[in-house]
Protein backbone atom coordinates (compact mmCIF):
# COMPACT_ATOMS: atom_id res chain seq x y z
CA UNK A 1 0.00 0.00 0.00
CA UNK A 2 1.32 3.43 -0.93
CA UNK A 3 2.27 5.90 1.79
CA UNK A 4 2.62 8.76 -0.67
CA UNK A 5 0.25 11.73 -0.70
CA UNK A 6 -0.60 14.09 -3.52
CA UNK A 7 -0.50 17.65 -2.15
CA UNK A 8 -1.80 20.57 -4.20
CA UNK A 9 -0.65 24.09 -3.41
CA UNK A 10 2.59 22.47 -2.26
CA UNK A 11 4.69 25.54 -3.09
CA UNK A 12 2.32 27.77 -1.17
CA UNK A 13 2.45 28.83 2.45
CA UNK A 14 0.44 26.11 4.19
CA UNK A 15 1.26 23.54 1.53
CA UNK A 16 5.01 23.85 2.01
CA UNK A 17 4.70 23.58 5.79
CA UNK A 18 2.55 20.46 5.34
CA UNK A 19 5.02 18.88 2.91
CA UNK A 20 7.82 19.76 5.35
CA UNK A 21 6.03 17.69 8.00
CA UNK A 22 5.45 14.53 5.97
CA UNK A 23 8.69 12.67 6.61
CA UNK A 24 8.32 13.22 10.37
CA UNK A 25 4.79 11.80 10.13
CA UNK A 26 6.02 8.64 8.39
CA UNK A 27 4.98 9.39 4.82
CA UNK A 28 7.09 8.81 1.76
CA UNK A 29 8.16 11.56 -0.65
CA UNK A 30 4.98 13.35 -1.82
CA UNK A 31 3.69 14.31 -5.21
CA UNK A 32 3.83 18.11 -4.98
CA UNK A 33 1.45 19.95 -7.28
CA UNK A 34 1.64 23.70 -7.95
CA UNK A 35 2.95 26.07 -10.58
CA UNK A 36 6.26 24.43 -11.47
CA UNK A 37 8.21 27.68 -11.35
CA UNK A 38 7.05 28.50 -7.82
CA UNK A 39 9.15 25.82 -6.12
CA UNK A 40 12.54 27.30 -7.00
CA UNK A 41 11.39 30.92 -6.85
CA UNK A 42 10.80 31.03 -3.08
CA UNK A 43 13.88 31.06 -0.87
CA UNK A 44 11.92 29.76 2.14
CA UNK A 45 11.67 26.43 0.33
CA UNK A 46 15.34 25.61 0.89
CA UNK A 47 15.61 22.16 2.45
CA UNK A 48 11.96 21.16 1.91
CA UNK A 49 11.72 17.68 0.36
CA UNK A 50 8.99 18.17 -2.24
CA UNK A 51 9.42 14.75 -3.81
CA UNK A 52 7.99 14.53 -7.32
CA UNK A 53 6.98 17.97 -8.61
CA UNK A 54 4.04 18.19 -11.00
CA UNK A 55 2.80 21.41 -12.58
CA UNK A 56 -0.82 22.10 -11.65
CA UNK A 57 -1.85 22.10 -15.31
CA UNK A 58 -0.42 18.59 -15.74
CA UNK A 59 -1.81 17.11 -12.53
CA UNK A 60 -4.74 15.26 -14.09
CA UNK A 61 -2.56 13.81 -16.82
CA UNK A 62 -0.22 12.57 -14.08
CA UNK A 63 -3.14 11.11 -12.14
CA UNK A 64 -4.35 9.32 -15.26
CA UNK A 65 -1.17 7.26 -15.08
CA UNK A 66 -2.60 5.43 -12.10
CA UNK A 67 0.37 5.70 -9.72
CA UNK A 68 -0.76 4.61 -6.22
CA UNK A 69 -1.53 7.24 -3.58
CA UNK A 70 -2.49 7.17 0.08
CA UNK A 71 -4.66 10.26 -0.26
CA UNK A 72 -5.11 13.74 -1.71
CA UNK A 73 -4.55 16.89 0.36
CA UNK A 74 -5.93 19.78 -1.66
CA UNK A 75 -4.54 23.11 -0.44
CA UNK A 76 -4.09 24.81 -3.81
CA UNK A 77 -6.33 27.78 -4.61
CA UNK A 78 -6.44 31.43 -5.48
CA UNK A 79 -6.60 32.90 -1.96
CA UNK A 80 -6.66 36.58 -2.91
CA UNK A 81 -9.74 38.03 -1.22
CA UNK A 82 -9.60 41.04 -3.57
CA UNK A 83 -9.77 38.92 -6.76
CA UNK A 84 -12.89 39.89 -8.70
CA UNK A 85 -12.55 37.63 -11.75
CA UNK A 86 -15.42 35.24 -11.03
CA UNK A 87 -14.70 33.03 -14.04
CA UNK A 88 -11.08 32.56 -12.94
CA UNK A 89 -12.11 31.72 -9.38
CA UNK A 90 -14.68 29.25 -10.66
CA UNK A 91 -12.08 27.47 -12.77
CA UNK A 92 -9.29 27.42 -10.15
CA UNK A 93 -11.16 27.13 -6.86
CA UNK A 94 -14.31 25.22 -7.80
CA UNK A 95 -13.87 23.13 -10.95
CA UNK A 96 -10.30 22.04 -10.16
CA UNK A 97 -11.45 20.94 -6.71
CA UNK A 98 -14.38 19.03 -8.18
CA UNK A 99 -12.08 17.06 -10.47
CA UNK A 100 -9.78 16.11 -7.58
CA UNK A 101 -12.77 15.01 -5.50
CA UNK A 102 -13.84 12.73 -8.32
CA UNK A 103 -10.34 11.21 -8.54
CA UNK A 104 -10.36 10.48 -4.80
CA UNK A 105 -13.82 8.92 -5.07
CA UNK A 106 -12.87 6.71 -8.00
CA UNK A 107 -9.67 5.56 -6.28
CA UNK A 108 -11.23 5.06 -2.85
CA UNK A 109 -8.67 7.27 -1.07
CA UNK A 110 -9.15 10.03 1.52
CA UNK A 111 -9.69 13.57 0.31
CA UNK A 112 -8.80 16.49 2.61
CA UNK A 113 -9.23 20.05 1.39
CA UNK A 114 -9.00 23.69 2.42
CA UNK A 115 -12.16 25.73 2.68
CA UNK A 116 -12.17 29.19 4.28
CA UNK A 117 -13.72 31.27 7.04
CA UNK A 118 -14.42 33.79 4.27
CA UNK A 119 -17.53 31.68 3.58
CA UNK A 120 -19.10 33.18 6.74
CA UNK A 121 -19.22 36.70 5.35
CA UNK A 122 -19.85 39.34 8.00
CA UNK A 123 -20.68 36.71 10.61
CA UNK A 124 -24.36 37.58 11.03
CA UNK A 125 -25.14 33.86 11.16
CA UNK A 126 -22.27 33.19 13.53
CA UNK A 127 -19.23 30.98 13.00
CA UNK A 128 -20.61 27.54 13.77
CA UNK A 129 -19.76 24.94 11.11
CA UNK A 130 -23.36 23.74 10.91
CA UNK A 131 -23.66 22.20 7.46
CA UNK A 132 -27.44 22.68 7.51
CA UNK A 133 -26.87 26.47 7.43
CA UNK A 134 -24.32 26.62 4.62
CA UNK A 135 -26.97 27.57 2.05
CA UNK A 136 -27.77 30.69 4.11
CA UNK A 137 -24.20 32.01 4.23
CA UNK A 138 -23.35 35.18 2.30
CA UNK A 139 -19.62 35.70 1.72
CA UNK A 140 -18.36 39.26 1.26
CA UNK A 141 -16.27 38.60 -1.85
CA UNK A 142 -15.99 36.28 -4.87
CA UNK A 143 -13.19 34.31 -3.21
CA UNK A 144 -15.48 33.41 -0.31
CA UNK A 145 -18.23 32.54 -2.80
CA UNK A 146 -15.94 30.13 -4.63
CA UNK A 147 -15.03 28.33 -1.41
CA UNK A 148 -18.64 28.14 -0.26
CA UNK A 149 -19.77 26.80 -3.63
CA UNK A 150 -17.37 23.86 -3.32
CA UNK A 151 -18.51 23.10 0.24
CA UNK A 152 -22.10 23.07 -0.97
CA UNK A 153 -21.25 20.93 -4.00
CA UNK A 154 -19.38 18.41 -1.82
CA UNK A 155 -22.40 18.02 0.43
CA UNK A 156 -24.66 17.56 -2.59
CA UNK A 157 -22.34 14.88 -3.98
CA UNK A 158 -22.36 13.09 -0.65
CA UNK A 159 -26.15 13.12 -0.53
CA UNK A 160 -26.15 11.62 -4.02
CA UNK A 161 -23.81 8.83 -2.91
CA UNK A 162 -20.82 10.16 -4.88
CA UNK A 163 -18.34 10.96 -2.09
CA UNK A 164 -14.81 9.64 -1.46
CA UNK A 165 -14.64 6.92 1.19
CA UNK A 166 -13.31 9.53 3.63
CA UNK A 167 -13.42 13.28 3.10
CA UNK A 168 -13.03 16.42 5.18
CA UNK A 169 -12.86 20.13 4.47
CA UNK A 170 -11.51 22.79 6.81
CA UNK A 171 -12.62 26.39 7.02
CA UNK A 172 -9.26 28.03 7.69
CA UNK A 173 -9.48 31.17 9.77
CA UNK A 174 -6.52 33.64 9.85
CA UNK A 175 -3.48 31.40 9.39
CA UNK A 176 -0.02 32.86 10.01
CA UNK A 177 3.48 31.41 10.05
CA UNK A 178 6.74 30.98 8.20
CA UNK A 179 6.78 30.87 4.41
CA UNK A 180 4.08 33.37 3.48
CA UNK A 181 6.20 36.22 2.12
CA UNK A 182 5.31 35.45 -1.49
CA UNK A 183 1.67 36.29 -0.67
CA UNK A 184 2.55 40.00 -0.65
CA UNK A 185 -0.42 42.04 0.51
CA UNK A 186 -2.29 38.85 1.49
CA UNK A 187 0.44 37.86 3.98
CA UNK A 188 -0.41 37.95 7.67
CA UNK A 189 -0.08 41.06 9.79
CA UNK A 190 2.63 39.28 11.80
CA UNK A 191 4.95 39.30 8.80
CA UNK A 192 4.01 42.86 7.90
CA UNK A 193 4.60 44.00 11.48
CA UNK A 194 7.96 42.18 11.58
CA UNK A 195 9.11 43.92 8.40
CA UNK A 196 7.76 47.32 9.36
CA UNK A 197 9.33 47.26 12.83
CA UNK A 198 12.71 46.25 11.44
CA UNK A 199 12.59 48.82 8.63
CA UNK A 200 10.77 51.74 10.26
CA UNK A 201 10.38 51.03 13.97
CA UNK A 202 6.60 51.28 13.72
CA UNK A 203 3.51 49.44 12.49
CA UNK A 204 0.51 50.83 10.61
CA UNK A 205 -2.96 49.36 11.10
CA UNK A 206 -6.36 50.15 9.68
CA UNK A 207 -8.63 52.44 11.63
CA UNK A 208 -12.01 51.09 12.63
CA UNK A 209 -14.99 52.36 10.66
CA UNK A 210 -17.44 50.44 12.85
CA UNK A 211 -19.04 52.03 15.88
CA UNK A 212 -18.62 48.90 17.99
CA UNK A 213 -14.86 48.57 17.51
CA UNK A 214 -12.08 50.98 18.48
CA UNK A 215 -9.02 51.39 16.26
CA UNK A 216 -6.92 48.24 16.34
CA UNK A 217 -9.54 46.29 18.25
CA UNK A 218 -10.92 44.53 15.20
CA UNK A 219 -10.77 40.85 16.15
CA UNK A 220 -9.85 37.74 14.22
CA UNK A 221 -9.22 34.11 15.08
CA UNK A 222 -5.48 33.90 14.36
CA UNK A 223 -4.25 30.31 14.05
CA UNK A 224 -0.60 29.27 13.82
CA UNK A 225 0.30 27.23 10.75
CA UNK A 226 1.81 24.36 12.77
CA UNK A 227 -1.61 23.79 14.34
CA UNK A 228 -3.23 23.70 10.91
CA UNK A 229 -0.71 21.08 9.79
CA UNK A 230 -1.44 18.93 12.85
CA UNK A 231 -5.18 19.03 12.17
CA UNK A 232 -4.60 17.92 8.57
CA UNK A 233 -2.57 14.96 9.83
CA UNK A 234 -5.34 14.13 12.30
CA UNK A 235 -7.86 14.08 9.45
CA UNK A 236 -5.68 11.66 7.48
CA UNK A 237 -4.73 9.38 10.35
CA UNK A 238 -8.23 8.56 11.52
CA UNK A 239 -9.21 9.20 8.70
CA UNK A 240 -12.11 11.57 9.34
CA UNK A 241 -15.13 9.91 7.78
CA UNK A 242 -16.77 13.05 6.44
CA UNK A 243 -17.65 16.69 6.99
CA UNK A 244 -16.67 20.35 6.80
CA UNK A 245 -15.05 21.69 9.97
CA UNK A 246 -13.81 25.01 11.32
CA UNK A 247 -10.07 25.36 11.78
CA UNK A 248 -9.17 28.21 14.10
CA UNK A 249 -8.28 28.41 17.78
CA UNK A 250 -11.76 29.27 19.03
CA UNK A 251 -10.44 32.49 20.57
CA UNK A 252 -10.64 35.84 18.77
CA UNK A 253 -7.83 38.32 19.46
CA UNK A 254 -7.28 41.92 18.39
CA UNK A 255 -4.82 43.23 15.85
CA UNK A 256 -3.33 45.27 18.68
CA UNK A 257 -2.64 42.04 20.58
CA UNK A 258 -0.91 40.65 17.53
CA UNK A 259 1.38 43.60 16.76
CA UNK A 260 2.21 44.15 20.43
CA UNK A 261 3.36 40.54 20.64
CA UNK A 262 5.56 41.16 17.60
CA UNK A 263 7.10 44.28 19.15
CA UNK A 264 7.87 42.28 22.29
CA UNK A 265 9.54 39.44 20.40
CA UNK A 266 11.73 41.94 18.54
CA UNK A 267 12.54 43.83 21.74
CA UNK A 268 11.35 47.07 20.15
CA UNK A 269 9.36 49.95 21.70
CA UNK A 270 5.72 50.00 20.65
CA UNK A 271 4.86 52.53 17.92
CA UNK A 272 1.52 52.05 16.14
CA UNK A 273 -0.13 54.39 13.65
CA UNK A 274 -3.63 54.10 12.22
CA UNK A 275 -4.72 54.86 8.65
CA UNK A 276 -8.11 54.81 6.98
CA UNK A 277 -9.33 51.52 5.60
CA UNK A 278 -9.50 51.93 1.79
CA UNK A 279 -13.04 52.62 0.64
CA UNK A 280 -12.69 49.89 -1.98
CA UNK A 281 -12.70 47.20 0.73
CA UNK A 282 -14.45 49.00 3.57
CA UNK A 283 -17.84 47.41 2.88
CA UNK A 284 -16.28 43.93 2.69
CA UNK A 285 -14.14 44.16 5.82
CA UNK A 286 -14.61 41.57 8.59
CA UNK A 287 -14.48 43.11 12.08
CA UNK A 288 -14.82 39.88 14.04
CA UNK A 289 -14.22 36.20 13.38
CA UNK A 290 -14.06 33.36 15.89
CA UNK A 291 -14.22 29.69 15.05
CA UNK A 292 -16.67 27.48 16.87
CA UNK A 293 -14.42 24.45 17.36
CA UNK A 294 -17.01 22.16 18.95
CA UNK A 295 -17.49 19.77 16.02
CA UNK A 296 -13.78 19.14 15.48
CA UNK A 297 -13.32 18.52 19.20
CA UNK A 298 -16.27 16.12 19.15
CA UNK A 299 -14.64 14.34 16.23
CA UNK A 300 -11.69 13.56 18.51
CA UNK A 301 -9.15 16.33 17.99
CA UNK A 302 -7.91 17.03 21.53
CA UNK A 303 -4.54 18.77 21.07
CA UNK A 304 -4.22 22.35 22.34
CA UNK A 305 -3.67 25.22 19.93
CA UNK A 306 -0.83 27.72 20.25
CA UNK A 307 -1.84 30.93 21.96
CA UNK A 308 -1.30 34.05 19.86
CA UNK A 309 1.77 34.91 21.92
CA UNK A 310 3.24 31.41 21.51
CA UNK A 311 2.63 31.40 17.77
CA UNK A 312 4.13 34.85 17.24
CA UNK A 313 7.16 33.87 19.34
CA UNK A 314 7.79 30.75 17.24
CA UNK A 315 7.21 32.58 13.96
CA UNK A 316 9.46 35.54 14.76
CA UNK A 317 12.18 33.18 15.95
CA UNK A 318 12.11 31.33 12.64
CA UNK A 319 12.10 34.57 10.64
CA UNK A 320 15.11 35.85 12.57
CA UNK A 321 16.97 32.58 12.13
CA UNK A 322 16.21 32.60 8.41
CA UNK A 323 17.43 36.19 8.03
CA UNK A 324 20.53 35.46 10.09
CA UNK A 325 21.40 32.59 7.75
CA UNK A 326 21.72 35.12 4.96
CA UNK A 327 18.52 34.23 3.15
CA UNK A 328 16.28 37.26 3.64
CA UNK A 329 13.60 37.69 1.00
CA UNK A 330 12.29 41.02 -0.32
CA UNK A 331 10.39 42.94 2.30
CA UNK A 332 6.60 42.96 2.32
CA UNK A 333 5.05 46.36 1.55
CA UNK A 334 4.13 48.70 4.38
CA UNK A 335 0.43 48.05 3.94
CA UNK A 336 -1.88 47.67 6.94
CA UNK A 337 -4.73 45.19 7.25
Amino acid sequence: MSNRLLVTGAAGFIGARFVESLARAGYGPPVSVDRADAFAARSEHAGVAFGEIVDMDQAFAWLAGGAPLAGIVHLGACTDTTELDVAYLKRVNLEYSQRLWQVARERGIPFVYASSAATYGDGQLGYADDEAKFDRLKPLNPYGDSKLHFDQWALEEERAGRAPRAWSGFKFFNVYGFGERHKGNMASVVLKAYDQIKAHGKVTLFKSHHKDFKDGEQQRDFVYVDDVVQVLHFALRRPLERGVFNLGTGQARTFLDLVRATFRELGAPERIEFVDTPESIRDRYQYFTQADMGRLRQAGYAAPFHTLEEGVRAYVARLRAFDAAGKPAPRAPMTPR
